[in-house]
């Protein structure tokens, strides 16, 4: 067996016993080039909210150590607006609300930001198309209120 590397014995799956190897070495290796990959363009995805929303207080951010998403929080509940608008502008996102239990987000302000798929100036122009959308729709909801 390879250092690093855990046997397991399952013995559920049939009267016979049966062995999985992990290598874990390897897999933590392939997840340190991933995260090559990934983390320029989730530096990219929040420099561009930081630099467009930051001080304007319409949108709040995670910003994760890992994983594959970045969640937002439209602070005007205009969630489903901000996607239907960016869609509008040949940007798709995941639908609003997406993270929450069939869909449906009480307060309809949660998006879920995939930034892993596309290379990172194509992720830099839908980013800023975003924060155009969510400055427009925040701006409306705001007129809304008066």
């Amino acid at each position: 067996m390879k250092e690093g590397a855990v046997t397991y014995e399952l013995g559920f799956v049939s009267d016979a016993a049966q062995t999985v190897t992990v290598n874990y070495d390897g897999i933590v290796n392939h997840m340190k080039k991933h995260a090559l990959i990934l983390k320029p363009k989730f530096d990219c995805v929040i420099r561009l909210f930081e630099e467009e929303l930051g001080e304007a207080a319409v949108l709040t951010w995670s910003n994760p150590k890992g994983g594959y998403f970045i969640s937002v929080d439209t602070t005007y509940n205009c969630a489903s607006e901000v996607v239907a608008m960016a869609k509008e502008c040949g940007v798709l996102f995941t639908a609003a609300g997406s993270t929450y239990p069939y869909g449906k987000d009480p307060e309809n302000k949660n998006i879920r930001i995939a930034p892993s798929l596309p290379p990172v100036e194509e992720l830099e122009a839908a980013i800023k198309v975003f924060c155009v959308c969510v400055k427009i729709c925040s701006i409306r909801k705001l007129l809304d209120k008066n």
